[in-house]
């Protein structure tokens, strides 16, 4: 494979990542948050693979493979698992609406091709092309948290913003040591099951997990 080539490839499925961002702001049902966070993964460890394939970098083989087992199996499990548990069957439910929100997301994207053009001007890495996108997708990530009023959807926001910065490590610098991406990784897990039984608990006391109801509830006493 020429590095041409790669790039090509690897600019293809930055779209397609960045595609999936916009897909998590526009999802309004919970499954279909699960199943575009999981393609989302599917695309990340894809160019993760195809990066270290490029630049020679077998530990980014290791990265791909860790992240297309957490973040396409085991994380989406455990979220279906939580959102069964909890009885989330509702549409997503928003605090702005749904075209506001995509037109923030654009103003999004082109600030982020503003703030990396410098940056890729001077980069020689075949990723060079990627750090906007990487850029944008933890923007968006961000804004999905913000935009979000559910407990679990802002917690998918987080994790898709997470996705973005492992992204921006691989298209800046060919991804972190092998060590602290282990780390990373056993850091992802523990949260998930923290945020499980954190979100039961929430549950079992105020009956929602709204944070505007439990926002009322805080004002009233």
């Amino acid at each position: 494979m020429s590095t041409s080539f790669a790039a090509e490839i690897n600019s293809v499925l930055a779209a397609l990542i960045l595609l999936t961002s916009f897909g998590l702001l526009v999802q309004r049902r919970i499954y279909g948050l699960l199943h575009i966070f999981a393609w989302q993964g599917l695309l990340l460890s894809i160019s993760t693979a195809i990066v270290g394939y490029t630049a020679g970098l077998h530990h980014l083989y290791i990265s791909a493979l860790l992240t297309l087992t957490i973040k396409v199996i085991v994380l989406p499990y455990i979220l279906y698992l939580l959102i069964h548990r909890l009885r989330i069957h509702k549409e997503v439910e928003d605090m702005i609406n749904i075209p506001t929100t995509m037109l923030i997301g654009i103003i999004l994207v082109i600030l982020s091709y503003h703030l990396m053009s410098p940056i890729r001007e001077l980069s020689t890495l075949v990723t060079r092309s990627t750090l906007a996108v990487a850029l944008a997708t933890v923007m968006l990530g961000l804004l999905m948290m913000i935009t979000r009023k559910k407990a679990v959807t802002q917690i998918i926001g987080f994790l898709a913003m997470e996705n973005g910065l492992f992204f921006a490590a691989t298209s800046a610098t060919y991804g972190m040591p092998l060590v602290i991406e282990l780390g990373v990784a056993l850091d992802i897990l523990i949260a998930a099951f923290i945020f499980g039984i954190f979100f039961f608990q929430i549950r079992t006391t105020f009956e929602t997990l709204d944070l505007k109801a439990m926002e009322k509830l805080k004002e009233e006493e």
